[in-house]
């Protein structure tokens, strides 16, 4: 298999130094279980601790990935560094956890999985639009289940509203035929991800895709239309387009973290109004003078997209205080125990 067929591209072929090829292999991150990545190559598949990728910060994005580029040792296939990503798609570790979950890196493209059923919801597609935005990948919202749904108008129109570009694809994720509108996101060498809730259909979305019954499905329970959890590691499939799928397990908690720019390019149309606010602090309630405010009150805009902005927002700025706070202490604390190693040295 060659590099490019793995997604090597010309962005990474620019951060190997020519005497680093007769010293070095690049492999890329196909599978990551826990404490584990398995690597691919050209000619070689190695299995190594994720701890033992090198990291230049004590940051969590300097972790390694599903879909990471890694510099291995020829000799030893030991690694040396892992190169800079293309890409990066990333969400708020779950729970009460404050740091950052890292999903898939290099992506090309983000399916992003809702059905036509009660699971459809448009304020979680706009958080999967900022997680795509930010992680500086192309969306594509995949609507499965159409045919249980007796009109999917409404559902195609719904999400469609979501972006001026956004592309809404409308498919049976059991039937390959249906299936292959997406084919010209899965060409050689390109990277696609799934995003959407359990139950959606994305389990048998990547069985149908790859063209081999890869991942477990399950039933979607009756009461609520929600699904169980079928995938339990991360790992890239093989499409029949000669692409890769990046496969990860379903989200039911997607919290927003270090998400800034991508909240911006999600909500372009709130964010070009709020530029003609009379108050640069405008928060598009009750102020004089809100642009935003007057285009809901014309019918221009909804209440309900500038509510979720706002909540986004806010969710976002106080992800990242909690973020920082802890990077906070966490360095105070590495200093307390330097200062304190260094003291038994000198005494």
């Amino acid at each position: 298999m060659s590099l490019e067929t793995l997604g090597w591209s010309a962005h990474f072929r620019a951060q190997v130094a020519d005497d680093e090829w007769s010293t070095t292999i690049p492999a890329r991150v196909m599978r990551v279980r826990r404490g584990e990545l398995v690597l691919q190559g050209a000619e070689i598949e190695v299995s190594i601790p994720s701890s033992s990728v090198p990291m230049e910060s004590d940051d969590e994005d300097a972790r390694s990935t599903l879909g990471d580029w890694v510099l291995l040792d020829s000799q030893t296939h030991q690694p040396v560094r892992r190169l800079d990503r293309s890409s990066l798609l990333k969400r708020k570790a779950p729970g009460k956890a404050r740091g950052v979950q890292l999903i898939a890196s290099n992506v090309d493209v983000i399916f992003i999985v809702s059905s036509c059923n009660q699971d459809f919801n448009l304020a979680r597609l706009e958080r999967y639009l900022v997680l795509a935005a930010e992680a500086g990948a192309m969306p594509v919202v995949v609507l499965t289940k159409a045919d249980l749904c007796d009109d999917i108008a409404p559902y195609v129109s719904e999400a469609a509203s979501l972006g001026p570009a956004l592309m809404v694809e409308c498919i049976d994720a059991r039937d390959p035929n249906s299936a292959n509108v997406l084919m010209p996101w899965c060409g050689p060498g390109q990277t696609v991800a799934l995003l959407g809730s359990s139950g959606t259909g994305k389990s048998t979305l990547a069985n149908t895709l790859a063209g081999t019954d890869y991942q477990r499905t399950a039933e979607i329970r009756d009461d609520d239309s929600k699904g169980r959890h079928t995938t339990s590691e991360r790992v890239l499939l093989p499409l029949a387009g000669a692409g890769w799928l990046a496969d990860t397990p379903g989200m039911r908690e997607i919290q927003l973290l270090d998400v800034a720019d991508g909240i911006s390019a999600a909500f372009a149309d709130v964010e070009a109004l709020a530029e003609a606010c009379k108050f640069r602090n405008c928060s598009h309630g009750n102020e004089p003078g809100c642009a935003v405010a007057a285009a809901v009150a014309s019918g221009d805009l909804t209440a309900r997209r500038v509510d979720s902005f706002r909540k986004l927002h806010a969710e976002e700025s106080r992800n990242r205080e909690s973020l920082a706070q802890r990077r906070s202490r966490e360095r105070t604390f590495s200093k307390m125990v330097r200062d304190k190693v260094n003291g038994k040295r000198q005494g």
